[in-house]
């Protein structure tokens, strides 16, 4: 039998009942990887021999009658995550021989679980963009279509899970960078509710790795199944031992309905911003479609929802300043120039975003206490409905972009050009305020790529979003493998095996990958 697409859940089941062993599941996932990925370009920083000896070792201790969650299941973190003895970059030239001495903890969570960490996945430089690209590791590309990319920043785990490499990843998100990759790549992924799980340790290699709070950002799980993600969820959750661990304990409470018939849901696909593909309004329409016919509620408009535009300017806000505050772009006069140079009533999202670049204390105080108003209003909201179902980014994955000035980049909807960053407005729906959401897929394109969906859900209640996410896979059909083979680029008829094309481009071939 083949393991390489079955689900976290299938692979602990045969483990258990010594159908296989972790030995043979982590032999064929490297064997995949070493077969597939000089094209895919998922895995960046690879650790197969620890792998294997940490696979031998599960072995040893099912042998010995231990049993711990995800022993023996071979699985991907991304390379933001410090691993020991593994280079943490950030894809970030002057940090290509960083290595950390420790874990990070949800590295640490993982092997205590029993998981057999195969190595890291790429990512874009500084986790900034929605694409996976850098000058160490080159760039990752889709595996239903090599000109297209898989997204970011979580690009690599994305891709890795597709591609059937591991059964599941570690990644992060705080513009849509576990949920985008998802969407792209035909996968799931859930983006916790803020804080819920632990993130010292995936933190800059600049910067020690101190147990802060962040802003916006968590660390969640990736997996072919609604199921599995549940599963490395539970196992990421919880406070960090070292701060707020010392006292807390975590008691998530179920979901609110173990049916669909008993879901009330909202259903988007229109935000005042920007323009949603068709592509991607029909995937909305098919969730909701399987929704009324699951016997859920299902409205499409409601007064208790806050305002979008609000929450998208809030939102540009607090990303920016605090992105530029890890990063800075440019010197701070010319800033002052250029947001001077701004008319008084340009409230598009690129002034936002270039007004969010200088954000005093006091201005982000204000937009803090904006995102205060707004989680009050998703309370009230999620008092009369279960989740939201609404888009994740406004069209499945585009081709390569890697004009050097993000900014200066424009994404094609229905061929009509929009600013680059634009797109993120969506993901922003649920980051903003720190809400739960879960990316599920929900069909394809007419071109034949990957299309999903979020289903967001109230603070703290992620099991609800996950259960919905459970029960319309059972509707929707899941996670879909790419055909041994993609395309060069999105297409109505998938290719038979042996049709791989085996290009180079954009592979930084000049650049050894770490092996271990």
């Amino acid at each position: 039998m083949e393991w390489s697409f079955t689900t976290a859940e299938e692979s602990i089941a045969a483990l258990r009942a010594g159908a296989v062993t972790s030995v043979e599941l982590t032999d064929e996932a490297i064997a995949r990887v070493e077969r597939d990925d000089e094209v895919i370009n998922a895995i960046c920083v690879p650790d197969f021999d620890r792998a294997r000896a940490a696979a031998r070792r599960a072995d040893e201790a099912r042998a010995r009658g231990e049993d711990r969650p995800m022993l023996g299941v071979p699985v991907t973190v991304k390379e933001s995550y410090d691993i020991a003895g593994l280079p943490t970059t950030w894809g970030m030239p002057r940090y290509r021989d960083h290595v950390p001495a420790e874990d990070a903890v949800q590295v640490t969570r993982l092997k205590a679980a029993g998981a057999v960490v195969l190595g890291k996945t790429n990512v874009p430089l500084g986790l900034q963009d929605i694409q996976s690209f850098n000058e160490i590791y080159g760039t990752t590309k889709n595996p239903w279509a090599h000109d297209r990319t898989p997204g970011g920043s979580s690009g690599g785990s994305a891709a890795a899970l597709a591609s059937g490499f591991g059964a599941l990843s570690i990644a992060s998100d705080i513009a849509g960078s576990l949920r985008t990759p998802a969407h792209f790549c035909g996968v799931y992924a859930h983006k916790p509710t803020l804080g819920l799980a632990a993130a010292r340790g995936m933190v800059p290699p600049s910067d020690p790795a101190l147990p802060v709070d962040l802003d916006l950002a968590v660390v969640g799980p990736m997996a072919r199944s609604a199921r599995d993600l549940t599963l490395l969820l539970d196992v990421m959750a919880g406070p960090d031992p070292l701060t707020s661990g010392v006292a807390h304990r975590l008691a998530l409470p179920p979901a609110r309905h173990e049916r669909l018939d008993g879901f009330r849901v909202l259903v988007l696909d229109e935000h005042p911003l920007i323009p949603t593909a068709a592509a991607v309004r029909a995937a909305v329409h098919r969730v909701a479609t399987a929704l009324t016919g699951g016997g859920a509620r299902v409205e499409r408009h409601s007064p208790l929802l806050p305002d979008l535009t609000e929450a998208a300017t809030l939102y540009m806000q607090l990303l920016i300043s605090g992105s530029v505050a890890r990063f800075p772009l440019e010197p701070d006069e010319q800033l002052r120039t250029r947001v001077a140079g701004l008319s008084p009533d340009d409230r598009s999202l690129d002034a936002v975003r270039l007004r969010a670049l200088q954000l005093s204390h006091r201005d982000w105080l204000a937009a803090h206490n904006g995102r205060e108003r707004h989680r009050h209003a998703w309370r009230q909201l999620f008092a009369e409905f279960d989740a939201v179902v609404c888009p994740i980014t406004p069209t499945p994955a585009f081709r390569h972009d890697h004009t050097p000035n993000p900014m200066a980049r424009r994404i094609d909807i229905d061929g009509a050009e929009h600013p680059y960053f634009d797109q993120l407005v969506w993901a922003g729906v649920a980051t903003m305020p720190g809400l739960p959401a879960t990316a599920i897929p929900a069909g394809r394109s007419p071109e034949g790529l990957p299309v999903g969906v979020q289903l967001i859900g109230p603070m703290y209640e992620d099991r609800t979003p996950l259960r919905l996410a459970e029960l319309l896979a059972e509707q929707l059909g899941g996670f879909r493998a790419p055909k041994s083979g993609a395309p060069k680029s999105g297409a109505p008829e998938e290719p038979g095996p042996g049709e791989q094309r085996q290009d180079q481009h954009d592979r930084r071939t000049d650049q050894p990958r770490h092996h271990r």
